[in-house]
């Protein structure tokens, strides 16, 4: 039994004395395989990337609307025969506010756009629109 134990230690010797590293060959091939993994992540982070920036100028958009929304909406209470349309008013940073509203005397129309100036001329053109929230508004007096 000592006999089988020691030719099985000496072979595992001898094996770790045969292999101390890896071959350039291996080296190779590991480096060419990380390279060829790291493309579709890093496409993939910058794709999510994109998006998340799309994602927080829409919901930035949507919470700006609804605040101009609702003060037009508070306004109009005692202010109801004003014209409630607005040409790119500047709302927070970098973000721009159209209202149209169809001034009816009984029942009007507002809507309310709200959308990221991507080229920074101080208009908001239609691919900016992000949000379009659109109401109706009755007399109340």
């Amino acid at each position: 039994m000592s006999i089988a134990r020691t030719h099985i230690a000496a072979r595992s010797q001898r094996s770790t004395r045969m292999r101390k590293g890896l071959s350039i060959m291996e080296i190779a091939m590991a480096c060419v395989l990380l390279v060829v993994a790291m493309v579709p992540i890093l496409r993939a982070l910058t794709r999510a990337h994109m998006f998340s920036a799309t994602i927080e100028r829409k919901t930035q958009s949507l919470a700006l609307a609804q605040g101009k929304l609702d003060e037009i909406r508070a306004r109009s209470i005692y202010h109801y025969s004003d014209s409630f349309i607005v040409d790119d008013l500047p709302l927070g940073s970098s973000y721009l506010c159209d209202v149209s509203d169809d001034e009816d005397a009984s029942l009007r129309t507002v809507a309310v756009s709200v959308g990221y100036d991507l080229d920074g001329d101080n208009a908001l053109a239609l691919d900016e629109v992000e949000v379009t929230l659109t109401t109706y508004i009755a007399r109340r007096w």
